[in-house]
């Protein structure tokens, strides 16, 4: 599936999915075991052998990754329906329209990926800055994966203009950018992107949840 499929059935999927959001009667203990894994066992190793530019890469893309949602979620409002949602067929937990606490998780370790990249910034790789192939090949996989999800009942795209190619350009391609980022800034200039993109996110979820606009 490339793109939504603007059916009866997919909006009647996402109507029942979107009464599930925040709802906790379908939590379970993977919640609890996918955050210490998470954190345990991706962030503490990083901490303790200060990999600060890994890290930096990591909330770099999963700040952009929260703000995307956030967006998602404000479109749905006011649309009737977001570019992409979630369903309760498959998770402990919908965090907001459009992901689920499983798959926010994936995402909250997906920039660590980037330390496949070479320390050089300038080095090629086919011919191409390693940077650049990094955002193109990483963000070229997920959008292919998402081609996939989108068959599934757990995700759904609705919309007939939103699929795998626009969420390549919109979505992926911009975090592995900001991966890109978190990673190469230094010192005062990393704390600075870091925060103002996180402080975004923290506001947006202050002002629009309580408003119930996502």
């Amino acid at each position: 599936m490339l793109w939504g499929p603007n059916t009866d059935e997919a909006r009647a999927i996402v109507d029942e999915a979107l009464t599930h959001v925040r709802d906790v009667n379908h939590f379970d203990w993977t919640f609890i075991a996918i955050l210490a894994l998470v954190f345990i066992g991706v962030y503490v190793p990083h901490i303790k052998e200060k990999k600060w530019d890994a890290i930096g890469a990591a909330l770099g893309l999963y700040g952009i990754h929260w703000l995307c949602e956030i967006v998602n979620a404000v479109i749905c409002h006011f649309a009737g329906y977001g570019m992409w949602h979630v369903t309760q067929s498959s998770t402990s937990f919908i965090l907001l329209i459009g992901v689920s606490w499983e798959l926010s998780m994936m995402f909250s370790i997906a920039g660590f990926g980037i330390e496949l990249m070479p320390e050089d910034k300038h080095a090629k790789i086919m011919g191409i800055n390693n940077r650049v192939f990094f955002v193109l090949s990483m963000s070229l996989g997920f959008s292919i994966f998402e081609i996939f999800l989108a068959s599934t009942s757990a995700f759904q795209w609705v919309w007939p203009f939103w699929g795998a190619i626009p969420v390549w350009i919109l979505v992926y391609i911009p975090f592995f950018i900001a991966a890109v980022l978190g990673y190469d800034l230094k010192g005062k200039k990393k704390k600075i992107y870091l925060a103002a993109i996180w402080a975004q996110v923290a506001l947006a979820l202050a002002i629009l949840c309580p408003l119930g606009i996502i």
